[in-house]
């Protein structure tokens, strides 16, 4: 009897040595924005990076309406990587309230400052909107409510002394359906903070005549940083002949604490590894340098990501 219980003991425990679990598969969730605007390309593409080149990853991309949602997400844990408007950040770092954030979003961590986001405010050319003052009394699109375009909206607005209710309406959607309503007469005008060459108003310029808006630099000076003054080249899009100044805004690559170091190393890696390819997803990736990888982020950077930093140099 005794041999017999031994036996079965050691069987019982062979077991359990087989069915002992193995390691879980990576999950990385990439947040971006809406379909019609560049986050979400360039997100598809980290995605098939990702899942190709971190052993045993699993990646998803999630479409979301960009910065703050992203953010907020990430707090949470519901996320592993996101872009985000750098201006976003260090509201959500501060916990601005007003800006769409419940509390300080201190579990963010920093991967990458990538490329700027260009503020482009696209008029109708028959609504006679050339300049900002001109949309007194004009219906404007400004992004998804709380988002990080209409967060760029309002601090445009604030610096050109206007606020929404000089305008005849405000509507707060995406890209893509504000393009649709002044396809259709019935808005005039649409403010859009995204990568040059945004598709949605790619879509717009080929429909009909367009006017781009100009931000002064002046306007973007009493803004200051992380706001910067540029300019929209001539030919971006269709129909637009001459050179728009405007404002632009970095963006950033953001991740979150509970994210182990070596999956933000090879995130951050592969990142950079991989440029041509997120290139080839949407122009706005020719702008990510490696250079500028570090600059001006309101945040800490992962660890993970400083790794990386300090192994090419960037970081002494």
């Amino acid at each position: 009897m005794l041999k017999s219980k031994l036996l079965t003991g050691a069987f019982i425990f062979s077991l359990g040595l087989g069915i002992a679990p193995t390691k879980a598969a990576e999950f990385i969730n990439v947040l971006t924005g809406g379909t019609s605007g560049v986050y979400y390309p360039l997100g598809v593409a980290l995605s098939e990076i990702y899942g190709k080149g971190i052993e045993g990853a699993r990646t998803q991309v999630q479409a979301t309406k960009a910065s703050v949602e992203n953010l907020n997400l990430l707090q949470q844990g519901n996320g592993e990587i996101a872009f985000a408007l750098a201006d976003s950040v260090k509201l959500g770092w501060e916990g601005n309230k007003e800006a769409g954030f419940p509390g300080k979003l201190d579990k963010l961590r920093a991967i990458a400052a990538i490329y700027p986001n260009y503020i482009q405010i696209v008029a109708s050319q028959e609504s006679g909107i050339k300049t900002i003052a001109d949309l007194k009394g004009k219906s404007l699109s400004v992004g998804a409510p709380a988002s990080g375009t209409e967060l760029n909206a309002r601090t445009i607005f604030k610096a050109s002394n206007m606020d929404y209710k000089d305008l005849g309406k405000i509507e707060y959607l995406p890209f893509a359906e504000s393009v649709e309503l002044i396809k259709n007469r019935q808005m005039n005008a649409t403010l859009q903070s995204a990568g040059l060459g945004v598709a949605s108003i790619r879509d717009l310029a080929t429909s009909l005549p367009i006017n781009v808006v100009a931000v002064p630099p002046e306007t973007v000076a009493k803004i200051g940083a992380p706001y910067l003054s540029v300019i929209i080249p001539k030919d971006t899009y269709e129909g637009q002949t001459e050179d728009v100044p405007t404002a632009a805004v970095g963006n950033i690559l953001v991740s979150h604490e509970g994210v182990s170091e070596e999956t933000a190393y090879q995130m951050t890696k592969l990142l950079f590894d991989n440029v041509d390819k997120l290139a080839a997803s949407h122009a706005a990736a020719k702008a990510i340098k490696l250079e500028n990888a570090i600059a001006g982020l309101p945040i800490p950077l992962h660890p993970g990501a400083e790794r990386y930093y300090r192994e090419k140099g960037i970081i002494k």
